[in-house]
């Protein structure tokens, strides 16, 4: 399991770096004539770069404590980075006003698993 979530931080790591390379320099002429949708995508990247992170120390307390609500607490981050930064490109790339309700739900989720996180080390052995 540990494997897994070091894998999918990592991977979450490299497309955050990507999407933020293509948002500074492809996405240019875009923000210059939304500037009010740039900070919008500076969020997104900026949470999806930390929840890619998170899950890399996921791996390690998956390994070190074993407790399933860490398991769970991984996969949370992994559905709530997905939501929360997701729909917050979306907005600020397509304009996707819709995508602006779906941006809670993924904060909901980031912050289920780390409650998950906190709950699984605090009971875990």
């Amino acid at each position: 399991m540990a494997r897994r979530f070091f894998v999918m931080g990592a991977l979450l790591a490299l497309v955050g770096v990507g999407i933020g390379a293509f948002g500074a320099h492809g996405l240019r002429a875009h923000f210059a004539a939304n500037p009010n949708l740039e900070a919008t995508f500076q969020t997104a990247s900026d949470y999806h770069l930390i929840h890619a992170l998170a899950l890399l120390g996921v791996a390690w307390a998956v390994e070190r404590w074993n407790h399933r609500l860490l398991v769970w607490g991984g996969y949370l981050l992994v559905l709530g980075a997905i939501l929360f930064s997701g729909s917050l490109y979306l907005f600020s790339i397509a304009n996707m006003r819709a995508m602006g309700a779906v941006a809670p739900l993924g904060g909901l989720a980031l912050l289920a698993g780390w409650a998950c996180l906190a709950l699984g080390v605090w009971r875990s052995n």
